[in-house]
């Protein structure tokens, strides 16, 4: 790939900013659009999203309901070549770390000396509880690392001044999809009762089983409450994390049915939050919109406290609880001071959104193509102010320095180049032979049949996933 002009000073920046967008699933993609608007209102957006197994499809990204000018699908080689092509002012990575890392050492290979290049920025799409300092030092070496809470701010300083690399990329905001109108109790007890599942926690099929078990278990004995089984996708759609046991196939298994007052539901969070009036989880990001909004929200102890499930994060929350306590009435209540740490306590910072839920609310708040959750607010602009500011310091720079990751050859000479081979990339940051197409676009017949050898490959790996390892994995137990 050739170098773009290094020499070239950058001029007064565009406007409205030209803003890239790579994501390499449904909920960073969600996280990474609505990060660019916040970042850089009424900007133009292109959106690409990282060609691999949880790639998402058209159901899944119109379900997020946040839309780009231009949606690609591309390999991390050919993002590169767009963004030196394209010359955007700021690229957002909403990817894993691993991919992250490769992205920036493809852009120190486009501009290896000071250039106009594009600021990047990245982060995380919800609450960080496994793998901190693996997927940090991935990501360090992007113009901006944001911090979703104060005390994730101060763990991720910590991890790159503790290996002596360069904090001062890390900066604060929140989860860009908190918003919303904030929660009215229409009395002392749930009437709509929402259980968010994950894609892989937990992972067995029996803890799975037992959980769907008991949301049933709490509509049959609370039969004026309705009890939606919140899905993130549909059986051969993957998401951030695989699922092996998708709850659409444990619910045709549950003794005596799901009761009327249980079903299955899609849909936009923020939407079906509108309606709810207890949020149940193990540990998903959802939790944090619950709580940002003010409904009651239970964090379930039912499978132990433990890292493995993620539910630890929640220690001080007070929202821990088990499906026996919600069964009996327990409504919990988030603890202030907890949740002003963990960046969703506006109260504390600014205001909640006052606009009381309504009839129609939901459509109100995920209608909008730019920002499905209300996360635009102005009593939440303030939030995002240092990141602007810092943003709009390095746009001004007539060039900015070459990036400088962590790892590098002489860092991790064992660990990087794997990484980039991953996304045939070279040691040097260069792509592979073959990696990105040169010369004239491929003719729409091709294009097609590209297509759908993909959707062929993915339909077959997610069989394997779903399907053929969960039973080679019970013939290995007998």
């Amino acid at each position: 790939m050739p170098v773009s002009n290094r020499s070239a000073q950058r001029s007064a920046p565009r406007s409205p900013l030209r803003v890239a967008v790579l994501a390499d699933s449904d909920t960073r993609w969600k996280w990474g659009a609505l990060t660019a608007r916040r970042l850089a209102p009424g900007h133009r957006l292109t959106g690409h999203l990282l060609r691999g197994r949880a790639t998402p499809t058209a159901r899944q990204l119109g379900e997020v309901g946040v839309r780009a000018d231009r949606l690609t699908e591309v390999t991390c080689a050919e993002f590169l070549a767009d963004i030196e092509r394209e010359r955007y002012d700021v690229v957002v990575l909403a990817l894993v770390g691993g991919a992250v890392q490769a992205v920036l050492h493809g852009v120190r290979a486009l501009w290896p000396d000071p250039a106009a290049r594009p600021v990047i920025v990245t982060g995380y799409v919800g609450v960080v509880y496994e793998k901190l300092a693996d997927g940090l030092l991935l990501r360090h070496g992007a113009d901006l690392v944001l911090a979703n809470s104060r005390h994730d701010a101060q763990r991720f300083r910590a991890v790159y001044e503790g290996v002596g690399a360069d904090a001062g990329c890390v900066t604060e905001t929140v989860l860009p999809f908190l918003g919303g109108a904030a929660y009215e109790p229409a009395g002392s007890r749930a009437t709509t009762v929402v259980f968010a599942v994950q894609p892989s926690v937990p992972e067995s099929r029996a803890d799975r089983a037992y959980l769907l078990e008991r949301a049933a278990g709490h509509a049959r004995l609370h039969p004026d409450r309705e009890v939606l089984v919140k899905l993130r996708s549909r059986p051969g759609e993957h998401t951030t994390h695989l699922e092996e046991q998708p709850y659409q196939r444990l619910a045709a298994k549950v003794p005596g049915g799901l009761p009327a007052n249980c079903r299955l539901a899609y849909g936009n969070m923020g939407e079906v939050l509108d309606g709810a009036d207890l949020l149940v989880t193990v540990s998903s990001t959802a939790a944090l919109e619950s709580l940002h909004r003010g409904i009651p929200t239970a964090v379930l102890t039912d499978l132990g406290i433990r890292e493995a499930l993620g539910n630890h994060h929640f220690l001080g929350s007070g929202c821990l609880a088990s499906w026996d306590q919600l069964d009996a009435g327990l409504l919990p209540q988030g603890d202030p001071e907890w949740l002003a740490a963990q960046g969703v306590a506006p109260l504390a910072t600014t205001p909640l959104a006052t606009t009381p839920r309504a009839a129609g609310a939901g459509a109100a708040a995920g209608a909008e193509a730019a920002d499905p959750a209300g996360a635009a607010d102005d009593e939440d602009a303030d939030v995002f102010a240092a990141a602007r500011a810092r943003l709009a310091a390095l746009l001004e720079l007539p060039g900015l320095p070459p990036v400088a990751p962590y790892y590098t050859l002489t860092t991790a000479p064992r660990y990087l180049p794997g990484i980039l081979a991953r996304h045939h990339l070279a040691a040097d940051g260069t792509p592979l032979p073959g990696a990105a197409r040169e010369g004239a676009e491929p003719s729409r017949l091709r294009r097609r049949l590209r297509s759908h050898l993909r959707d062929a490959a993915r339909g077959l790996y997610r069989h394997g996933v779903q399907r053929v390892a969960p039973l080679i994995r019970r013939m290995g137990e007998l």
